[in-house]
Parts: C-alpha cells; structure tokens; sequence
C-alpha cells in the first residue's frame, strides 16, 4: 500500500537499523488497506521513499495501576522522508491500521479485534493514521526534534518528540520515541480522566510508540 501527500499524514515517523529493543520485522507487511492520496514525488530528488518492510512502529500499552502492559507493532504502508544538504527537512508516512498486533502472538487471549474495535482504533472506519512533519530542530550531532501533525481516528494534533537519523551511503536510518496521551485523539475506553468507577480495569491513557525507520536513496 505510490501517488501526493494530501490525506492527514501519521504516524509516527523516524527510526533505524540501530534502534534498542527491536524484534526482527515480518518478512511481509500488513499492507492490505485501500488506496489513499498519499503519493511518493517521484522523480524528486529530494524525497526519499520508506522501506515498509525494514521499518517498524512497536507500540506499548498497559493499565494505570497494575504491572500488566502489552505490545505489539503496526506497519507503515508508504512514506516518504525530504532531505536536503543530508538533513531531514520535512516527510510524511501513513500507517495501516489493519496491521496492527500483540509481540507475543502466542497469548491466544490477547483481544487484538477490540483494538480494532470502536472502542480504541476504529479501524473498519478509520483504515489507516497519518503523520506529517513540519518542522525538524537540529540538537546535537545526529539528534533532532520532530514536530508533526499526528491523525489517527480522523483526529489530528500536534506532537513533538526526539529522534536520531543517520544518512550513511544510500541509506536513512532512523529511530524515535513518541508518547500520546490516547484521549487527545478520543480513545476514551475505561480512562480514568472520563469513568472512576472501573478501580483495577482503568487503562493507561498514555500509549508508547518506537519508531524505527529505514529509507534506501
């Protein structure tokens, strides 16, 4: 899941072959969502497009008082990142929702069909999320700061996070960690912020993702 940025960019973009932490990346992505208007500039030098099948999103959740957490990955179906002078200036990617499972797929109780569900994702309705980068801060050597326009649910805000890139022959490594608070985009399922009468089943409002991202010039 190749045509011009224009549909609300997620995700969460940046991230590398280096990134800590990492599970090897499937053999094939989930890319099994419609079209969108998303499109690589072909033929621009200046954009370089995302290998979805070396890149990542490992996500983490968990409840607010207890120990449980889970994780799991979801897929990038197309992106493209603009470099000028070897500097990240700018990019966009979209994620396929669809995609979307728990670390361990041996735990048959993990209810990924409710994080599909209207509860959290929505995902019949809202196929896929988008990340758009407007601004990149240079902070040291191969550190920046990414600020972007996060969309997922048809939601769209602003969010700003850490990442290191590395440009190296014909390839972009990068990784990044951004934390949400899900409520800003209107997960609202047994938050403690919106329902108190859950005791031990409220869930954390903040969702982890870590970014890695590999794009090939």
């Amino acid at each position: 899941m190749n045509n011009k940025l224009l549909i609300n960019y997620l995700s969460v973009i940046i991230a590398a072959l280096f990134f800590a932490c990492s599970e090897p990346v499937k053999e094939e992505n989930k890319n099994n969502v419609p079209p969108s208007p998303l499109s690589l500039h072909v033929g621009d030098e200046k954009y370089v497009a995302i290998d979805t099948m070396e890149s990542v999103i490992t996500w983490t959740g968990s409840m607010a008082i207890s120990s449980e957490s889970h994780t799991g990955y979801v897929y990038i179906s197309k992106g493209e990142l603009m470099i000028e002078n070897g500097q990240l200036v700018g990019g966009a990617a979209e994620i396929n929702m669809n995609s979307i499972e728990y670390g361990d797929k041996r735990n048959t109780n993990t209810p990924i069909k409710h994080l599909k569900s209207p509860d959290y994702f929505d995902v019949e309705k809202f196929p896929t999320s988008t990340i758009a980068i407007t601004r990149v801060d240079s902070v040291n050597g191969n550190n920046i700061k990414i600020t972007g326009n996060l969309t997922i649910k048809g939601v769209t805000n602003s969010v700003t996070f850490p990442a290191y890139m590395k440009v190296q022959d014909e390839f972009i490594m990068a990784n990044g960690r951004l934390t949400i608070d899900r409520t800003d985009w209107g997960i609202r399922y047994r938050s403690g912020k919106f329902y108190d009468d859950f005791a031990d089943q409220i869930v954390s409002d903040s969702i982890e993702f870590q970014i890695k991202i590999l794009a090939k010039k």
